[in-house]
């Protein structure tokens, strides 16, 4: 019987973990293949979050972010931006990269748009999908706002703000949470004035956080700028803001 109840606990214990895996997902933008990735309850008609990861592509941020919104009941996509064979391999080469899809802001959506696509493929209910991008990612999120692609929410994570002063400010049906950290040297007083008044003039439903004491990354565990505190506080905030648009 102690056998038995042994045996139990551990294949309770294997489908857990097997339960908290991503599976690779290929797609692709005409030639160009994509490989996202997809939490295990795909299939499962819920609530969708789309994450977008930072310049250097998919890392164990964007990872860790889905296997916990796993958790809290959402199927989660993570987007390929960049294509198989363009991933960058030091800062220099992703700075090149990001900067060409910010240029390019409909290439940058139309790589958003086609990720979203392979999220409702997943199971997601198309009427409950938010966005969420840390870095590049971040304005990642707001390009699905810009665009006024079918999401109710988009959350920027220490996201680039504001947009190229010859785009005219336009309507946004997405509600928008911005992450911002206080110490971001990205993000001048000129750059988060005129995402705010992006915002405004399109009636939008917005909030700005800014979290003391933070560089840019604050949110990674790898770092140097991490601040743990933070960090928590953005996740809980949003996973409020999560809760609040697709529950």
């Amino acid at each position: 019987m102690r056998k038995l109840i042994i045996l139990s606990v551990v294949m309770g214990l294997i489908q857990s973990i097997s339960a908290q895996s991503l599976k690779a997902v290929k797609y692709a933008d005409g030639a160009q293949e994509l490989n996202g990735l997809v939490t295990s309850n795909a299939g499962k008609n819920l609530p969708g979050v789309l994450i977008l990861p930072a310049w250097m592509g998919i890392d164990d941020e964007a990872k860790t972010t889905a296997l916990e919104l796993e958790k809290h009941g959402y199927i989660a996509f993570v987007a390929d931006i960049y294509g198989k064979g363009n991933i960058p391999t030091d800062f220099s080469s992703a700075a090149k990269i990001a900067t060409q899809f910010k240029t390019d802001y409909n290439l940058y959506q139309k790589r958003i748009s086609l990720a979203l696509a392979q999220l409702k493929a997943a199971g997601a209910q198309s009427s409950k999908i938010a966005v969420i991008g840390y870095c590049f990612g971040g304005t990642g999120a707001l390009e699905t706002a810009r665009a006024g692609m079918d999401v109710v929410g988009v959350v920027s994570i220490h996201g680039g703000l504001g947009k190229a002063a010859d785009r005219p400010n336009g309507a946004i049906k997405a509600k928008i949470l911005i992450e911002n950290p206080a110490e971001d040297k990205g993000v001048t007083k000129e750059i988060y004035d005129q995402q705010v008044q992006e915002m405004k003039d399109a009636k939008a439903d917005w909030q700005i956080i800014t979290y003391a004491n933070c560089g840019h990354t604050f949110t990674n565990p790898t770092s140097q700028e991490y601040n743990e505190v933070m960090a928590k506080r953005a996740w809980n905030h949003t996973l409020g803001f999560l809760g609040e648009v697709l529950k």
